[in-house]
């Protein structure tokens, strides 16, 4: 099943596996999200949950109790209930369940509240811990931007003028070797190079926007003001760049395995929730 939401400019279409959004297109027609040809990604834009990236050897540890997680979690394999839909809106929940508490020993509750405002949509995540114990989570977005054309004609460019260090990954982990991403004028040109050891990752940036350009000119932008953490990432010769905000990424292999302890992990008191919203404006 999927819902779809418009306004005058633009419309958006998510299925309810997994609440991911697999298009935005304007008044024009123009698609702007990846189409999702397996033989590169499968996906569009995946919500990651209840963590972001890999654990070491894919386990973790509550309580003593060693358990199981795939990379980027369950939530996005998993089919979500329509809420409440309006001409422009949608929000859409995904429960604890008993095939949940196997792997992840925690009551909650997720929400993913798409909106539309202008030229922008709008991703609001709601996670509410509905147990009577702290929650450790982490959560992340995973946008693929279609890139039409020539991958070489287009660039990054950061809201801010910063150094840019990125971590590399060794065998899905986070290692302790870090490079520099050069720019100029906070401008970084695409190249499928910069990707051979898969993705760039930024722990933290004082950019909180980045704005993808089409020969020099603005093509698209994603807004994420409450997400610390950053990923970018395509695979050799895919028409698409992923720009991934993030609240948490993938263990090192320094990581005891304790979910409490894990670096980045967000740690939600019962009966509370926690929001954090970014956005894809059509330029």
């Amino acid at each position: 099943m999927t819902t779809t939401i418009s306004n005058s400019k633009l419309s958006a279409s998510i299925k309810h596996a997994g609440a991911e959004l697999f298009s935005i297109k304007d008044n024009q027609n123009k698609e702007y999200i990846w189409e999702g040809n397996p033989d590169f990604w499968g996906k569009h834009s995946p919500v990651l949950f209840p963590i972001v990236g890999t654990l070491k050897n894919n386990t973790y540890i509550i309580n003593g109790k060693e358990y199981q997680l795939p990379r980027h979690g369950f939530a996005r394999d998993m089919e979500f209930a329509l809420l409440d839909k309006t001409e422009n809106s949608a929000v859409f929940s995904l429960k604890s369940s008993e095939e949940t508490l196997e792997k992840y020993p925690f009551e909650f509750e997720l929400q993913l509240i798409y909106t539309l405002n202008e030229n922008s949509l709008i991703l609001k995540y709601n996670v509410v811990n509905k147990g009577n114990k702290q929650m450790p989570f982490s959560i992340g977005a995973h946008p693929a931007i279609a890139l039409p054309g020539n991958f070489d004609d287009y660039a990054l460019q950061f809201e801010k003028e910063e150094e840019l260090k990125y971590y590399l990954l060794e065998n899905d982990l986070i290692s302790s070797k870090t490079k520099i991403l050069e720019t100029s004028n906070n401008v970084v040109p695409l190249n499928y190079e910069l990707f051979k050891n898969d993705a760039l990752i930024f722990k933290t940036l004082n950019s909180k926007s980045l704005t993808i350009l089409k020969n020099s000119k603005p093509y698209t932008k994603v807004d994420y003001q409450n997400f610390p953490s950053l990923g970018i990432w395509t695979k050799e010769n895919a028409p698409f760049i992923c720009i991934e905000p993030w609240l948490g990424y993938s263990d090192t292999d320094e990581n005891t395995g304790d979910l409490h302890q894990k670096e980045g992990i967000l740690i939600l008191d019962e009966s509370k929730n926690f929001t954090a919203e970014f956005s894809i404006t059509i330029l």
